[in-house]
């Protein structure tokens, strides 16, 4: 039988999608239905509990929608709850999206969630397992399916959980492969907020204090259509504008205009303090000739 007959396609490791090529818990063949997504996509895990707040869709929403415009990939495992919340909102706001399951693909996924894995299929994403056409969804298979789920992503988001669970599994396969965890803080005496509480305690993750910062948490650019693609501006227009530089912003802005570099690199490219570099960077910032969109690389006057 053929991987066209069976209507789902089968991936080596050298082929896996994402960062799970390079991950240690990639499994040793992955089966899937629907499109993988491109190359220079980044995925981005999104757990927790399958009984979440009653505000839960509504965060998930928000987190979801701050990744818009970005190369981001919602990654989650088609559970009730805050996995199929983050899936809902992917599809709402065009996001790519990847749900990975703990059974095999010829095994009927009951209720709502069959639909939804209709949807994601149809809109250009894909369901992904490494078990086998007929293997059944036993209760074991969910803590190695989320070695896959953090395997795919470069961060992942702890959204709501309660103090043992298994979106924490995947938060610790996350932590284990010197990945970013972030977490949502919650009230401390809320059930759902245990879990990224604690990890917040532990100093195991970062915050994520309001959900439309998740993209600028998680590092990831926005993506620049031609149409935003700001105009070079040479020294005599930014003088006629009445912008009056200070001479160290002048003769940085000179030196690294049309480029674009990380803190590290102009430190190590220009005779400065940090201090003072952080203050000149501020001061071209706030003039429109610096950007930092994922606060880690600085672009100098419209540098692509």
């Amino acid at each position: 039988m053929t991987d066209k007959d069976r209507k789902y396609k089968t991936l080596e490791p050298e082929l896996f999608p994402l960062s799970l090529r390079e991950s240690r818990f990639a499994p040793s063949l992955l089966y899937y239905r629907g499109t993988l997504p491109a190359s220079d996509c980044i995925g981005i895990a999104m757990v927790g509990t399958r009984r979440p707040s009653s505000s839960a869709q509504e965060l998930c929403r928000r987190l979801v929608k701050s990744l818009k415009g970005t190369r981001a990939v919602v990654v989650s495992g088609l559970a009730q709850g805050i996995d199929s919340y983050c899936h809902e909102a992917a599809l709402e706001y065009g996001i790519p999206t990847i749900a990975v399951i703990a059974q095999g693909l010829g095994v009927p996924i009951p209720g709502d969630r069959a639909t939804l894995a209709r949807r994601i299929i149809e809109a250009g994403g894909s369901i992904m397992t490494e078990y086998e056409e007929d293997f059944p969804s036993f209760k074991g298979n969910f803590p190695a399916r989320n070695r896959i789920i953090s395997g795919l992503s470069r961060a992942t988001v702890l959204v709501q959980s309660k103090a043992k669970g298994g979106a924490l599994i995947t938060a610790d396969f996350c932590l284990q492969e010197n990945k970013l965890l972030l977490a949502i803080p919650g009230n401390f005496d809320s059930e759902n907020a245990a879990g990224p509480n604690q990890y917040l305690d532990q100093g195991k993750a970062m915050p994520v204090f309001m959900p439309e910062s998740l993209r600028t948490v998680a590092g990831l650019p926005k993506i620049k259509t031609e149409s935003e693609e700001p105009a070079a501006v040479s020294l005599s227009q930014i003088e006629a504008a009445g912008c009056n530089l200070s001479s160290e912003a002048l003769s940085l802005f000179k030196q690294f205009n049309g480029f674009k570099k990380t803190f590290q690199e102009l430190q190590n490219e220009c005779n400065l303090k940090s201090n003072n570099i952080l203050a000149i960077l501020t001061e071209l910032e706030l003039s429109g000739l610096v950007e930092t969109p994922d606060n880690f690389q600085f672009y100098f006057n419209g540098a692509n």
